[in-house]
């Protein structure tokens, strides 16, 4: 076994066990941790397929500012941590099938992969993956890009609209 197939299977295990955690979790604020701990191991995965851009644009977008939003429509919410809304995520038979569950699926990975024949190795990947996307998407892709951003920027500007209209609504009350 090489140290790729060791940093895949430990990087897999991460993003399995940070969903499964998610998954198993009552509080809001340590579920939102758990899916950082997968986004990573899924970034990380993507760094291991010489996918550089989309590893960082991972850890940028959905570890940093998706879970940033979450954080804040958690902080702007009210919730109450009521001694039933804990017992209903199960006991501890819950957890150990679960945990057998993602066993078992390990291990029907493992095996699936180990007979696997990928077959030509990737060594004809482009060495600069940023700058390949960044001329593909400067060159071919420049319209529907800047498209993008006009849509973009409208949702912007209404949304900042709408906002003024909420709060000029709350100031005459």
């Amino acid at each position: 076994m090489s140290g790729t197939d060791i940093a895949f299977f430990l990087l897999a295990l991460a993003a399995i066990a940070g969903g499964v955690t998610m998954l198993q979790l009552t509080n809001v604020v340590h579920m939102v941790i758990a899916l950082v701990m997968t986004f990573l191991g899924i970034a990380g995965l993507y760094v291991l397929l010489s996918a550089e851009f989309v590893a960082v644009v991972q850890v940028l977008i959905y570890s940093g500012a998706i879970t940033i939003i979450m954080l804040f429509a958690i902080m702007l919410t009210r919730h109450h941590t009521d001694e039933r809304e804990r017992q209903t995520t199960g006991g501890v038979w819950h957890k150990a099938v679960a945990a057998l569950s993602v066993i078992a699926f390990g291990l029907a990975v493992y095996f699936g992969i180990r007979q696997l024949d990928f077959g030509a190795d990737g060594s004809a990947l482009a060495g600069d993956n940023a700058r390949a996307i960044g001329k593909s998407l400067y060159s071919y892709y420049t319209i529907p890009f800047e498209i993008v951003s006009v849509i973009l920027l409208v949702a912007l500007i209404g949304a900042i609209v709408l906002a003024k209209k909420d709060g000029k609504g709350a100031e005459d009350e």
